[in-house]
């Protein structure tokens, strides 16, 4: 399986200050391990970090780890291994089978396979009407698909790069999201617009962007991440059913993720969390890749005598208050991790969320990691040093948890 590694810089991020002297839990006393987290998710002696908030732990995005997970693993069930891109192709390729409305349009998206293979051999097999190649002409073709939506056809837009899709804000802000409210009702807009965003391996910064952040306020629109092979099908053919527009974000660095799938047929929801892992001590809510940096410090919270509690958010819009209230009321500390920007970003409208609604059940004030609000730098130290990292998360939840 194809790896990408990234070694923590140890950039640390400021936390609140934080009066924790009316804390309804006492922790278990914590130990003082020497870890190194190997690619293949084996722990070793070495590393020092349990003082050090600016320590390295080297990181593996896309490792082929273990699922601690309760609800979605599968790897212990009869099925067929599929790397993330496959999966999203046989849930599209499926979609296509059941339904001949589904149709796919974009960028290379024809007989050359797709920017990541996504739709490879689907032209092949259903045609070039409904695997349409277009030019690089973004605000056309999505307002094309919405067009398509409206006569009645099921289009899969994808943008090569989500951060092509600005050149489409307006098509996807004022007709895509508000159509069926202008109209009336007269006109659904089922339309999937999906494509690879996030920082990868020195991409630059156009080429790095986090459109969840630009997106997230339009009226009519739903937003989901998918983080694994497993959700990644489940959340595409459910997108693809839906009669609302939804935006599918995939990171470009979870594409040569391998998971084992089972071999029948399955569709999530749209609006549910994941629980990754079951927890105690502190609600750690994130998704997309850094749901693998979050539970890469989650082993070594665990061998410092933290029991964090895991939640692939993978709703962005909207959120999933059920699971993530419900976890609040147990845990009563919240730390939210993302790739997306700080200012304006999916954290900053979770923690009013919680806040909102489950304030009284906060023992903390809730902690945020982001990136940082600057271009993602094309050269790789600087690039590391706007994301967080897994050391930044050990640190966050030592604080938090005092």
């Amino acid at each position: 399986m194809a790896a990408t590694i990234l070694h923590g810089v140890g950039a640390t991020t400021a936390l609140s200050s934080i009066n924790y002297n009316n804390s309804r839990r006492s922790l278990p006393e914590r130990k003082r391990t020497s870890l190194v987290i190997q690619c293949d998710g084996s722990l070793s002696s070495g590393l020092n970090i349990s003082n050090n908030r600016g320590a390295k732990l080297s990181t593996n995005a896309v490792a082929q780890t273990k699922q601690e997970n309760v609800t979605a693993s599968t790897t212990s069930k009869p099925g067929h291994e599929l790397l993330l891109f496959e999966a999203l192709r046989e849930g599209l390729e499926e979609e296509m089978e059941r339904d001949p409305h589904v149709c796919v349009m974009g960028e290379d998206v024809g007989h050359y396979g797709g920017s990541y293979k996504v739709t490879k051999g689907l032209a092949d097999k259903y045609g070039d009407l409904r695997v349409l190649d277009t030019p690089i002409a973004e605000n056309s073709f999505t307002g094309m698909g919405i067009g398509a939506a409206m006569t009645g056809l099921r289009p899969i837009v994808e943008g090569m790069n989500m951060g092509f899709l600005l050149l489409a804000f307006n098509q996807i802000s004022n007709n895509c999201g508000m159509l069926h409210y202008t109209s009336g009702g007269q006109f659904k807009i089922p339309i999937v617009i999906r494509g690879p965003g996030g920082v990868g391996r020195q991409l630059g910064a156009e080429h790095s962007q986090r459109l969840e952040s630009y997106f997230q306020s339009i009226p009519g629109i739903q937003m989901v991440a998918c983080s694994t092979p497993y959700n990644a099908k489940g959340l595409m053919k459910a997108a693809i059913r839906s009669d609302n527009p939804v935006i599918l974000f995939e990171h470009v660095l979870l594409y040569n993720l391998k998971e084992r799938i089972p071999d029948e047929e399955y569709v999530l929801s749209l609006e549910e969390a994941e629980m990754v892992r079951p927890g105690k001590h502190v609600t750690v809510l994130t998704y997309s890749r850094m749901r693998y940096h979050v539970m890469q410090a989650a082993k070594t919270l665990v061998n410092k005598g933290y029991d964090p509690e895991v939640i692939d958010i993978r709703s962005l819009k909207p959120f999933d208050l059920h699971t993530i209230g419900n976890s609040v009321k147990k845990t009563h500390h919240v730390l939210i991790v993302e790739e997306c920007m700080r200012t304006g970003g999916i954290g900053a409208s979770l923690t009013a969320s919680i806040n909102e609604h489950f304030h009284d059940y906060l023992d903390a004030p809730i902690v945020c990691l982001s990136s940082q609000d600057v271009p993602t730098p094309y050269a790789g130290a600087l690039e590391e040093w706007t994301v967080v990292q897994p050391a930044q998360i050990v640190a966050a939840v030592e604080q938090l948890c005092q």
